[in-house]
């Protein structure tokens, strides 16, 4: 695989941690001024501007922290990520080629972080992936068993394998964050063989949280509401869900990807240092709804 790598960012020096306070809890701010000020971290799964990892970047970068964009490697999916972290107005963006399939593109991408970064602070996991001609209703009885395990490998253990990697080169605790939706609890129609997988990886997100806390790596998933991304147009009936959504949510709207952003940061900054294992809802309420 290749890995794109530009002019290196200057090394950080580290403070001692105050063991008496939270690990997460240590003074790392830079010449920029946030509650990510001198964080770092890897941002998986910008497809194009309208990603919600994208969002989250864009928030993130908004609070001081300086991110690296693993993509799915390809000519096309290469000059779309570029597009859009041009757009995040980054001098010299890092993006690292790296399909999450591959064993050796997930070694060769932390490492790569481990060289440029040191340490990090961070990871949000937002890929998922099924194969779009069963994410219709009525569909779901007929999903192959190569494409039930394709959805799950994608969507749900890369977070296990990336997690697995992320750990050698954050010594010092820091937070992981994954995409889920409402379809992993709920039947979503169209949503199908995405939903089991979502359900894998909230389930796989409280495991990872259990084992990884003793590290003081909290693991926590963010569940959106329904929002036009690239993903969500591979659904059948989105363009129905949308326009339902606001008629039934509390807040009688639809999210955007700044909601999920400012959520995001949230999650991997201290503001949420004792929160881990969770599922967190960005929906305008709709979760709670009975009907």
């Amino acid at each position: 695989m290749s890995v794109n790598i530009v002019k290196p960012f200057p090394a950080r020096q580290r403070k001692v941690v105050d063991r008496n306070h939270t690990r997460e809890s240590r003074d790392r701010r830079g010449t920029h001024s946030g509650l990510l000020a001198g964080r770092k971290g890897l941002v998986f799964g910008i497809a194009n501007d309208r990603s919600i990892a994208c969002q989250i970047a864009r928030s993130c970068l908004d609070e001081g922290a300086v991110c690296a964009f693993p993509f799915l490697p390809g000519e096309k999916s290469e000059r779309r990520v570029r597009q859009a972290v041009a757009g995040l107005r980054i001098e010299d963006p890092w993006l690292l080629a790296c399909d999450v399939t591959k064993e050796s593109d997930l070694d060769d991408a932390i490492s790569a972080a481990g060289e440029r970064f040191g340490t990090i602070d961070f990871v949000v996991h937002s890929i998922a992936y099924a194969d779009r001609t069963y994410l219709r209703p009525g569909r779901f009885a007929d999903t192959p068993r190569d494409v039930f395990a394709q959805a799950l490998d994608i969507s749900a253990y890369s977070l296990v394998a990336v997690a697995r990697r992320a750990k050698a080169i954050m010594p010092d605790g820091g937070s992981i964050v994954a995409m889920s939706y409402y379809g992993s609890e709920k039947v979503i129609p169209g949503y199908n063989v995405m939903g089991v997988a979502k359900a894998a990886l909230e389930a796989s997100a409280r495991y990872l949280a259990a084992e990884l806390g003793e590290s003081g790596i909290r693991v926590n998933t963010l569940s959106a509401g329904p929002i036009r991304t690239l993903s969500s147009a591979a659904v059948s009936g989105i363009d129905e869900i949308l326009e339902r959504a606001p008629q039934k949510a509390p807040l009688r709207r639809n999210i955007d990807g700044a909601d999920v952003g400012k959520t995001a940061v949230y999650l991997v900054s201290d503001l949420s240092s004792g929160v881990t294992g969770e599922n967190l809802y960005v929906d305008a309420g709709l979760n709670i709804l009975g009907l």
